[in-house]
């Protein structure tokens, strides 16, 4: 049995697909079995927090609709209906265990304006210290494609340096990570515990055929990557097993547990994971071999071309001139000023701008590199 004794914090994810029926409608019933956990979990003394989906569905069964619709202000109108009918439901059965619950709606954004995010992380520790639970979900009613995170499982991973988590468990319709789709492949083997996401890990990632909730296995495989980063361990159980989260944390051998390998600082996790890069700079193949293998700063000779708009000290893509994403980092010079210098040597700066604040377009401490799959 894995030993558990050190996890105090935890997030559960829990998806569309562990909340609906078939027919994607909300089932109370499986609703109170993972409360019924919770509370268990909570009065051992671990905090726990959580990710829900199910705020469409609920709106579904709110107009009797039969049909997710497809369009984004349908989806919008839905979700700001099924919040409401979703949150009722979550507070009236935790009532039965003397529990309180609260409601956080958030966005990319919040993630990326750094005193949004200490508000926010201020908010969390004042409803662990009532007792509450909060109830975290995308803001859907007034998300657009700039902003969004886009599923639950990005969410959860993201919100793991919040509430400093040790734990993230993502609660789905699956037994955890298979080496092959168990949907297709009756001979396919689930996977117990895997140390770091590597390659091999991101080639198993084939999508679950769920018709209810958004985030398939390649989603979950990416909330891995993020908060095994951070220093944060990840299991997958099946939301249909009676004491799934329950059995998880009793070092149990049920989903597939991820351990934590902490690559990243706070800092590079920050940039790399929750930030949202507001434009990009095209660099050329010399430049790319020396930011990879060496971890160099960018110096304006390197670049080729500067897309989007940004100001100095904003986060930007650094991509390779095959459109890959190598790096993000921290710009010392806005958009407008990297057309005028790129390509020129750094002592050349001041020529062309009648000014030079730095010799590095993104120092290297202000660089971190995205690591291939």
């Amino acid at each position: 049995m894995r030993e558990m004794s050190t996890i105090k914090n935890i997030i559960v994810k829990v998806g569309s697909s562990s909340l609906c029926d078939a027919n994607g409608n909300i089932e109370k019933e499986k609703i109170l079995n993972i409360i019924q956990q919770i509370a268990q979990i909570q009065r051992k003394g671990i905090h726990v927090t959580m990710v829900s989906s199910g705020a469409i569905a609920a709106g579904m069964g709110v107009l009797d609709l039969e049909v997710r619709p497809s369009t984004m202000p349908k989806k919008q109108a839905l979700a700001a209906i099924g919040q409401a009918s979703l949150m009722q439901i979550y507070e009236d059965i935790f009532q039965l265990f003397s529990l309180r619950c609260a409601q956080i709606l958030v966005n990319h954004d919040d993630f990326n304006d750094r005193k949004r995010l200490l508000n926010m992380q201020h908010a969390l520790q004042q409803l662990n210290t009532y007792g509450v639970i909060p109830i975290i979900n995308e803001n859907d009613a007034l998300a657009v494609d700039e902003i969004k995170v886009g599923d639950n499982d990005t969410l959860a991973a993201l919100m793991a340096p919040v509430v400093d988590a040790d734990l993230l468990i993502l609660v789905s319709d699956i037994d955890g990570l298979y080496n092959d789709n168990p949907h297709i492949n009756k001979e396919a083997r689930r996977i117990s515990q895997i140390n770091g996401v590597k390659e091999e890990v991101w080639a198993m990632a084939k999508d679950t055929n769920s018709k209810v909730g958004t985030g398939g296995m390649a989603t979950k495989i990416k909330a891995a990557q993020i908060v095994t980063d951070y220093g944060c361990d990840m299991a997958i159980v099946n939301g249909a097993t009676p004491k799934a989260i329950i059995d998880i944390l009793e070092g149990r051998d049920v989903g597939t547990y991820f351990t934590a390998t902490k690559v990243l600082s706070a800092r590079n996790h920050w940039l790399l994971y929750r930030c949202s890069a507001k434009g990009s700079i095209v660099i050329d193949d010399g430049a790319s071999r020396m930011l990879v293998s060496k971890h160099t700063s960018l110096l304006p000779s390197g670049i080729r071309e500067v897309h989007g708009r940004f100001m100095m000290s904003q986060v930007v893509d650094v991509v390779n001139l095959a459109g890959k994403v190598i790096a993000k980092g921290i710009s010392n010079y806005s958009s407008e000023e990297l057309r005028l210098i790129k390509g020129i040597k750094t002592s050349e700066i001041e020529s062309v701008l009648h000014y030079k604040d730095y010799n590095e377009v993104i120092h290297a401490n202000n660089l971190v590199i995205v690591k291939e799959r």
